[in-house]
């Protein structure tokens, strides 16, 4: 039987979310703060559904250690209890390999004690006390910028879906393009095309909550051959198909 908190936003009544943009000096390379809290006293636990993203996070859960979690390649789960939240930072793709002395797909699919990373002196509370803790210790590095720059116009052109076209887009071979990925993003540039293809869904569904969605017309708009392949791959990323994804919301 299927959560019944999951269906209809019906999560939102003890979840709480936010964000908040980097300081100045942070632009660039943080996307953005963010916060959650829940408050599940009284209530069984809830297994939250999170999605994949490109991105590198820095969290700070009210229970424990602060995090690091590499690019997670698919779903996950959290399970959240009682009363709590998380502070979480948000790195702009491509822009976290200056904080590591290895390529950023040494993290992908990881989560790790930040501590391995950012030593004992990171906060552990407070937003203002880590963009500061962070503006400290980010030293450039255009290698990544560029990469990061690469991955916006991938994500500002919709109708990108092949590698070589991403490569054209950039100005490099395939080649170099994939080693830069691995290095800087933690995932392949295929990988990326197709999150980002899959995020129109998503958007499509948030755009109008509750709305009939062409289901067969989107897949073909996507390059799809059909609504089948589109469930599948979307059910491979997400956790479930667009049709049982949407009644969450």
């Amino acid at each position: 039987m299927r959560d019944p908190r999951e269906l209809s936003g019906a999560w939102s009544a003890f979840q709480h979310h936010g964000s908040a943009p980097p300081s100045p000096a942070l632009a660039g390379v943080v996307s953005h703060y963010w916060w959650v809290t829940w408050d599940l006293r009284d209530q069984p636990p809830y297994r939250q559904l999170l999605p994949p993203t490109p991105s590198v996070h820095l969290t700070f859960p009210s229970d424990g250690e602060p995090l690091l979690r590499g690019v997670h390649r698919r779903h996950f789960h959290r399970v959240l209890s009682g009363a709590g939240g998380v502070l979480g930072v948000a790195f702009v793709p491509g822009t976290f390999r200056r904080f590591l002395d290895a390529p950023a797909s040494s993290l992908t699919d990881r989560t790790v004690p930040a501590a391995t990373i950012f030593g004992p002196d990171l906060p552990i509370t407070g937003m203002a006390a880590v963009d500061a803790f962070l503006a400290a210790r980010a030293p450039a590095d255009p290698a990544g910028d560029e990469v990061a720059d690469w991955v916006r116009r991938a994500s500002a052109t919709p109708d990108l879906r092949r590698v070589d076209d991403l490569a054209v887009l950039c100005g490099v071979g395939v080649r170099r393009l994939q080693r830069l990925f691995a290095d800087h993003v933690g995932v392949s540039p295929k990988w990326l095309l197709r999150r980002f293809r899959l995020q129109e869904v998503t958007d499509t569904l948030a755009a109008a909550p509750g709305a009939p969605v062409d289901w067969a017309g989107l897949a073909a708009d996507l390059g799809y051959v059909d609504q089948a392949h589109l469930s599948r791959d979307f059910a491979a990323m997400f956790g479930e198909p667009p049709t049982t994804y949407a009644a969450r919301y």
